[in-house]
């Protein structure tokens, strides 16, 4: 015998001794005179009580042989998913190898064990017949647990698994759902890749206008053919846009393409790259990529506030509010009346314009109702420090947009020292020596107050004016020259120069700065006087209305509404996923007591609904989980209400099935497989291992006897002595005259 709860000798002993102690105190000092023999037996009575309590608590075991061996079982777990059907060069395919195998795994075993076969894929389930790889995808951690669920009431001696370790269920195991017994993973393919066409990615870039173009980043990978092109054929909505073929400069080399497109703006638009299958490919099913680009977003709430009346602010007034997507509000600060306090123009929706009355919100709700803020040649006395301090918290939690442009808005201390000097992607404490920035190119012939762009501008959604890169370059630097451009530093760590200019003494200074800040986005425009964009060229030119309308939408693009979805990805049919949703009132404070209904229209039409449920009441999040069961293009829809008042609405289209990871990178996978043994006490084995399983298992080495830990505490009769001393021990005290 031993005890479960593990001290060392002097613990035992202190906890046995301090019961004996306890018994004797109890009854040293009795209230009610008794002689020497009722007190040593109350004493021993209270004792034994204590003492068979402690003993307990210390949980004693023994340690008994094992039951008859020949009623362990052994479950045997067959993949049977779409890439056991790939076949390793000129052999068979793996589930017949995974056929092969089962009675060599029962003949190794013998008569001792039980071998239960079973099948896994998308589930568990007994093998009935011949075996399919036709199973969508490989759960292995579902089936493991599923195996823990299925012999909770029996002894396993170990799980063996027969899998090519494509394991698409994207979780690792959860030991706290593990079976408890060691599994042996058997690895069935080859570790070289096969021959075989994948597309490996397929990324789409961010779109920030309507009818504008984007980038689509194709990656494939050729393995067995050398060096033969690969044709990669873009299509839009099941519509043939673009083939082109890309030749790897070696055996298994990747290949990297850029397409641009356009997507359709009101629609969700599902891009598709497609290799078509060479002849003698292992897997046809990774020759397929989509993405999906969503239809343009609600209209974004700009907020603009303008220092002064001036072309600056009428221009960008004009070419924002000619946009269908946004919503412009603007203030403009007039002058001064008889009293000595500022005046201001405002333009705004009804229910907005009283909040501007004063020139710019004074309250959360009202300053979190925008989506992006443009502060033009604006003093930081503009603001009160709480109007700053509120200003840095729409970009940080509100995933707001700032823009500052104008030298107004750097003069003198500017910014520096307000709550809003961080959000800024520049340095402004040392701006003479770190505005300094190196021109693109060699710098010659760059002309003073030309814009330039640099490596991170030619590729930014923000300040694309053309699909290819040489275009895009020609055209900014092609712009009337500004009147000047601001000293505001040099940026911060992680921000990006997106454009830079030619200073008189041939110096580049940064023109336009970028950079993330909390859930938001950050802009320093250092020009002044880009109007000249506008006036200087010819009146069929939208070059100056299309660079501000895609920076206002690329700052608010990331701001959510009081109620958001986030975003997911559902990689295969068939698969229950969970939805997450944010509700938030108008101050964007979390709601945790909302009342959320989601809403998931299918590629067919059908309609079903949802109650998503509080998950977390700091965060306002609520989860459900929803079932993908066919490809295609879902749509999401929420709405969430406290009793009577709408809180908001928000929808988001969800692709499913866009890659078939059950087929991507058709290789045997080692490491999965070595891992699910490692993470159980178990071995990777190779087919030709399994004759080392029956000593795996614990009961083939010579002398060894299999035992097991029996409980000797965990019965009536630990319960039922301990009630007969309390008992006694009662009896007793009330024939001594205890009350």
């Amino acid at each position: 015998m031993r005890f479960a709860v593990a001290l060392p000798w002097w613990g035992y002993a202190l906890a046995f001794g301090l019961a004996g102690i306890l018994a004797w105190a109890a009854y040293a000092r009795a209230a009610v005179a008794l002689t020497a023999s009722q007190r040593a037996l109350l004493t021993v009575l209270r004792a034994s009580t204590l003492l068979l309590i402690v003993a307990a608590l210390l949980r004693p075991v023994a340690v008994v042989p094992a039951p008859d061996v020949a009623s362990r079982v052994v479950p045997l777990l067959v993949d049977v998913s779409r890439s056991m059907g790939i076949a390793d060069g000129d052999g068979p395919t793996r589930i017949d190898r995974a056929r092969d195998l089962v009675p060599r795994v029962r003949r190794s075993l013998g008569p001792a064990y039980r071998v239960d076969v079973l099948t896994f894929g998308d589930t568990l389930s007994q093998a009935a017949g011949e075996f399919a790889a036709t199973a969508r995808r490989s759960d292995l951690a579902g089936a493991v647990e599923a195996v823990a669920e299925r012999y909770r009431t029996e002894r396993l001696a170990g799980i063996v698994v027969l899998s090519d370790g494509g394991d698409t269920s994207g979780r690792p195991l959860e030991p706290g759902r593990l079976p408890g017994a060691r599994i042996f993973p058997v690895g069935i393919g080859s570790v070289e890749p096969p021959r075989d066409r994948e597309v490996l990615s397929l990324t789409a870039g961010e779109p920030v206008l309507t009818e504008a173009s984007i980038d689509l980043s194709v990656s494939a990978v050729s393995h067995g053919y050398g060096t033969e092109p690969i044709e990669l054929r873009i299509s839009a909505n099941g519509r043939p846009i673009e083939v082109r073929r890309a030749r790897p400069s070696s055996d298994g080399a990747p290949v990297h393409e850029v397409f641009t497109v356009s997507p359709v703006p009101d629609q969700p638009t599902v891009y598709s790259v497609e290799a078509p299958t060479a002849p003698g490919e292992a897997a046809g099913g990774n020759n397929t990529r989509r993405v999906l680009v969503p239809p343009q977003a609600a209209r974004r709430r700009i907020l603009m506030v303008e220092g002064a009346p001036g072309f600056e602010h009428t221009f960008l007034k004009r070419a924002l509010a000619s946009d269908r997507g946004l919503d412009v509000d603007a203030v403009v600060r007039k002058g001064q009346n008889d009293d000595g306090r500022d005046t201001f123009f405002v333009q705004a929706g009804e229910s907005r314009a009283a909040a501007l009355s004063s020139g710019y919100p004074q309250t959360r709700e009202a300053l979190f109702a925008y989506d992006a803020i443009v502060f033009g040649n604006v003093e930081s006395d503009f603001f009160t420090r709480d109007q700053l301090d509120m200003t840095a918290r729409f970009v940080a939690e509100r995933g707001g947009g700032l823009l500052v442009l104008g030298a107004r808005s750097f003069e003198r201390q500017g910014l520096t020292g307000t709550p809003l000097e961080p959000v800024l992607p520049v340095d402004l404490t040392d701006r003479r020596s770190s505005a300094v920035v190196p021109l693109p190119g060699d710098g010659e012939g760059r002309v003073l107050n030309v814009p330039a762009l640099t490596p991170d501008g030619l590729r930014h959604p923000a300040t694309r004016l053309a699909a290819l890169a040489e275009e895009n370059r020609r055209r900014w630097q092609s712009l009337p020259s500004l009147a000047s451009v601001a000293l505001v530093g040099g940026p911060r760590p992680g921000a990006q120069v997106l454009a830079v200019t030619a200073s008189p003494g041939g110096e580049g200074h940064a023109l336009v700065v970028v950079q993330r800040y909390g859930q938001g986005r950050a802009m320093v425009f250092a020009g002044e006087a880009s109007w000249r964009w506008r006036m200087m060229r010819p009146a069929a030119d939208t070059t100056y209305d299309t660079i501000w309308r895609q920076v206002v939408r690329w700052l608010a693009a990331p701001a959510p509404g009081p109620v958001a979805l986030a975003p997911m990805a559902v990689t295969l049919p068939g698969t229950a996923e969970t939805v997450t949703v944010f509700v938030r009132d108008a101050r964007f404070t979390a709601s945790a007591d909302a009342d959320v209904t989601l809403t998931v229209t299918a590629p067919d039409g059908t309609v079903r609904t949802w109650t998503p449920v509080l998950a977390d009441p700091r965060e306002g999040r609520y989860a459900v989980a929803a079932r993908f069961d066919e490809p295609g293009v879902y749509r999401l829809a929420v709405e969430a209400r406290r009793g009577s008042t709408a809180l908001g609405t928000a929808s988001r289209y969800v692709l499913v099935g866009g890659a078939d990871l059950e087929m991507s990178d058709p290789r045997l996978n080692e490491p999965v497989l070595q891992r699910v043994a490692a993470a159980t006490g178990g071995r990777y084995l190779g087919p030709d291992d399994l004759d080392e399983l029956p000593g795996l298992l614990g009961d083939a080495g010579p002398g060894r006897q299999p035992t097991e830990v029996r409980d000797l505490w965990h019965n009536a009769w630990t319960l039922l002595g301990i009630m007969g001393l309390l008992g006694a021990e009662w009896i007793l005290r009330r024939r001594a005259g205890f009350a």
